[in-house]
């Protein structure tokens, strides 16, 4: 398969696909911060080579080309507020650009308008997914989600930073209120009124702030969760580089999730 890279007008950066088929599925992905960290390394970790898909992955904000420094460590030490200025603006713009970015790729990989819809999403990048299925799921049939290593609440992730922080973070009323608009637990409920099927997949070795988050998710029993044994939160290997042997995780993960959308697109046109 081909993949093509390249930038929106709008200027989103982006790795995509197309399917052997005009009106096969589309899958509209976003990456994580730790490797895979670009839409590049998106597409070589996880293909989905089982699945016939037209395959997007957007790169997010404040990230990669349009990173506002070199990389993360300096974003931590450059005392930026990482909610209010870092986590809270990505969240909101990734979501903003996304009904441009797909309309202009599904005319460039010659994509139906019928075709079936599909988000996902990794960490940070799973958080703008659950947004965008939250948000955009009846404005764009979108059938399914799917969450990997997903940030499913930015609180306890920022305070579980604190010992990379130049000072412990300093919690705002501005700040509150982002961290309450990427609280996905605590609106599970529009998960689930979206109308479309979720999928949540888990390392069993991530850590402790995404995994609480994921078992509280799970307990309230919306849509599916699983968990892979073995699988910390990267997908892909330090130093990230998207030539190399992709990680068993991600062979897994890929394996996992080009089987369930399959799966449920195929349920959906019956």
């Amino acid at each position: 398969m081909t993949w093509m890279h390249g930038t929106t007008s709008a200027g989103v950066p982006y790795s995509a696909r197309t399917a052997t088929r005009p009106e096969a599925p589309i899958v509209v992905g976003w990456h994580l911060l730790d490797p895979p960290s670009t839409p590049a390394g998106m597409a070589a970790a996880l293909p989905l080579d089982g699945l016939d898909a037209h395959v997007i992955y957007l790169g997010l904000p404040l990230s990669g080309e349009r990173a506002p420094h070199p990389d993360f460590e300096a974003l931590l030490m450059s005392g930026i507020d990482m909610v209010t200025e870092y986590f809270g603006p990505m969240h909101e713009q990734a979501p903003a650009e996304f009904p441009a970015a797909l309309a202009e790729l599904r005319s460039t990989l010659g994509a139906s308008d019928d075709s079936a819809l599909a988000v996902l999403g990794g960490s940070a990048g799973a958080s703008v997914a659950a947004e965008v299925f939250a948000t955009h799921a009846a404005s764009h049939r979108i059938a399914a989600c799917v969450l990997l290593n997903p940030m499913l609440r930015l609180r306890p992730m920022i305070d579980a930073m604190a010992e990379f922080l130049p000072e412990p973070y300093a919690w705002s009323p501005a700040a509150d209120a982002v961290a309450a608009r990427m609280d996905f637990v605590a609106r599970a409920g529009e998960l689930a009124g979206a109308g479309g099927s979720l999928l949540i997949v888990e390392g069993a070795d991530d850590e402790p702030a995404f995994i609480d988050a994921v078992r509280e998710f799970e307990r309230l029993g919306i849509g599916e969760v699983r968990f892979v044994d073995g699988v910390a939160h990267p997908l892909a290997a330090w130093p990230e580089d998207p030539t190399a042997e992709r990680t068993e995780g991600a062979k897994a993960y890929d394996a996992i999730v080009s089987g369930w959308i399959e799966r449920v697109i195929a349920h959906r046109d019956r």
